[in-house]
């Protein structure tokens, strides 16, 4: 797209709508909802449930109509001022045959979502709409203890201001999981460790371009599906954003995924490559540090060969905050980003 729209900025007292284009936790956790609401409100937001926000998993798999329909619903509700996902999934793309484009192209709206939402947010980039990586109720709102003040603060940029501007390194990070189940875990602070910061990989010149991606898996998902993803030539120049879930894939999971978009002549059209933090643990899958350490510099040289291959003089730029760990930045998505191998500093406009 040529022409993007910033969808406008929310002010306190708006109404932000609740939904789930993948699927919801609130069935089977509701405290963890309860205060997603609650911190919702003490962004001074009025939160606005909408009627998948609360259907259990199962009923939203078999529904991807109704959970199309809450979204262009919030969309279109001029009393709306953002739409915030309550979780990701793993289907959201069989919502989108369900989606009118024109309902969304018409009525641009501040989008909020991680993971699976990568699906809705390649629609509205195919739309010209910037929408936000981050801001998701139950990871982002509700995450036990409190909220992050890294977490707050990019949140609030991305939700009340009309730019995001420079990125730094959050001071510390996790990727510790807390059972939502539990409900005594909503008062536990996560185990922290310091952030060594990010790590510059090839490129020496500084480039802007319009971001594009998200989810790692769900790229490699919209490109097995071939039916959603922008024109090849409209992602010359683009900034490539990339992490990966807490599926925890292996090394060799993104060296293929990065390979397919090498052969499809995808990855050279980018001019940098912004990788979240690999989240290195799971609650079923728990390592020592030395062995996350391990697994994240695995996933780094994968996708560092595979751009040096494809486009040696694109920067990339790994262990931003974004995606899976925390705290986290909500970055733009379609909005523009600034890589600055010398300065070795990226800053975000609309």
């Amino acid at each position: 797209m040529s022409e993007f729209v910033v969808p406008p900025a929310l002010e306190p007292g708006d109404k932000v709508a609740v939904v789930a284009p993948g699927t919801s936790h609130a069935a089977l956790f509701p405290h963890v909802y309860e205060l997603g609401l609650e911190r919702v409100r003490e962004f001074g937001l009025e939160p606005v449930e909408f009627p998948t926000a609360t259907r259990s998993p199962e009923w939203l798999y078999a529904h991807p109509e109704a959970r199309a329909e809450d979204v262009m619903d919030a969309f279109a509700d001029p009393e709306i001022g953002g739409v915030v996902a309550v979780i990701g999934g793993a289907d959201q793309v069989r919502i989108l045959p369900h989606l009118d484009a024109d309902v969304l192209r018409e009525n641009p709206t501040r989008f909020y979502g991680t993971s699976d939402n990568t699906n809705l947010q390649t629609v509205l980039w195919n739309e010209g709409i910037v929408s936000f990586y981050g801001g998701t109720l139950f990871t982002e709102f509700a995450v036990q203890g409190s909220m992050h003040d890294y977490t707050a603060e990019h949140l609030r940029r991305a939700m009340f201001e009309e730019s995001f501007g420079e990125l730094r390194p959050a001071e510390r990070f996790t990727d510790e999981d807390l059972d939502w189940e539990d409900p005594e875990n909503l008062d536990r602070h996560r185990e922290m460790e310091p952030n060594p910061g990010w790590r510059w990989r090839g490129g020496s010149e500084r480039v802007t371009g319009r971001t594009w991606g998200g989810s790692l898996e769900v790229v490699d998902l919209q490109l097995s599906v071939n039916r959603y993803l922008p024109d090849p030539d409209e992602l010359d120049g683009t900034v490539l954003l990339l992490e990966t879930s807490e599926e925890l894939p292996s090394e060799f999971d993104v060296r293929w995924t990065l390979l397919g978009m090498g052969e499809r002549g995808l990855l050279s059209r980018f001019s940098a490559v912004l990788v979240g933090r690999a989240k290195a643990r799971s609650h079923e899958v728990e390592r020592p540090p030395e062995e996350r350490e391990a697994y994240r510099e695995r996933q780094r040289e994968a996708i560092a060969d595979l751009v040096s291959e494809y486009n040696p003089d694109a920067p990339v730029v790994f262990d931003l905050d974004f995606g899976h760990t925390a705290p986290v930045a909500p970055v733009p998505v379609g909005g523009e980003a600034t890589v600055d191998p010398g300065r070795e500093r990226i800053e975000f406009s609309y």
